[in-house]
């Protein structure tokens, strides 16, 4: 049997002290000077950037706090989804401009937004946000009102006489 490198040092020593990437074909992280991560979300007609950076949790919204401007409770859980599934809750301190839509999209948008930084900012998470759905986009959108309607699938009401 042929004498080959036994440790990760010897592997090292045998490139020419190179370093050695963690994954082979793995991405590198997209982080500006200021240390965040960058997404963009959409859902409905609301579209949301999101930047994020390591820190306590925090979520600015439009320069507001996050919990007044998304007061139902679902909308904040919704919006957690992403950090809960790959158990980074409260690392991330996340700040996003929001425009369009309702609240519902908005925070739809944020979602989406939210896995997408967080991608650009570890690369590695993609398979676990990818499984959970964070990264696709609901494209979903309102149903346009047709003619001779009263909305988009609702007929007027008939009348006999």
């Amino acid at each position: 049997m042929t004498e080959g490198p036994q440790s990760l040092a010897d592997l090292k020593d045998a490139l020419g002290g190179q370093p050695i990437a963690a994954e082979e074909g793995q991405p590198e992280p997209k982080i500006d000077a200021q240390g965040r991560a960058y997404g963009t979300g959409r859902r409905k007609n609301a579209i949301a950037r999101v930047w994020l950076k390591p820190g306590s949790g925090r979520l600015t919204v439009n320069g507001r706090d996050g919990d007044a401007y998304f007061a139902r409770p679902t909308l904040r859980q919704q919006i957690e989804q992403p950090f809960v599934a790959i158990n980074r809750k409260d690392q991330y301190d996340v700040w996003c401009t929001v425009s369009g839509g309702g609240l519902s999209g908005q925070a739809g948008a944020l979602r989406h937004g939210i896995g997408r930084a967080l991608i650009a900012h570890e690369p590695g998470l993609r398979p676990a946000l990818k499984s959970g759905g964070f990264l696709t986009r609901d494209s979903r959108v309102v149903e346009r009102k047709k003619y001779g309607r009263a909305k988009a699938r609702r007929s007027f009401q008939f009348s006999k006489r």
